[in-house]
């Protein structure tokens, strides 16, 4: 932990999408899809403003190369690539930056969390998650 104690979290798009009922009941739609995305994107943005945690989601993509995109409201996206998939992109941001700052990963996938973990990032489920998002938004409604 070091560079000014900066937090992220890196979500598993797909995981936490198939994980939580009301995006799963879009995602399985094939014209609802993105719906499914754009419901966790806003949830993710809500939870970062609240809490300043920087939030990473990284869905599997199609391609070839690996993308990377950065809303105006700072919530940052992978695309994986036909080369590597979304837990493939995790584990290689874990290893790379789980030393530098203090990092939370987010999946469903209970070979990912041991990967990220001896890398030395933490873990959390998706239904933790939901559990955060749902306290932010609480406080959102107190500040309102």
């Amino acid at each position: 932990m070091a560079e000014g104690d900066m937090r992220f979290l890196l979500v598993d798009g797909h995981s936490v999408i198939h994980a939580w009922p009301e995006l799963r009941q879009l995602h399985v739609r094939a014209a609802k899809r993105y719906l499914a995305r754009e419901g966790l994107l806003k949830r993710m943005r809500l939870l970062q403003d609240l809490t300043g945690e920087r939030v990473v989601v990284v869905f599997d993509g199609r391609g070839g190369k690996v993308s990377d995109e950065r809303e105006a409201e700072g919530v940052q996206v992978f695309y994986s690539d036909d080369s590597i998939s979304a837990d493939g992109v995790i584990e290689r941001l874990a290893a790379k930056y789980a030393q530098q700052v203090t990092l939370r990963v987010c999946t469903g996938d209970g070979m990912v969390w041991e990967t990220v973990g001896a890398l030395g990032a933490g873990w959390i489920s998706p239904e933790t998650l939901a559990y955060e998002v749902q306290l932010a938004e609480g406080d959102l409604g107190r500040r309102l």
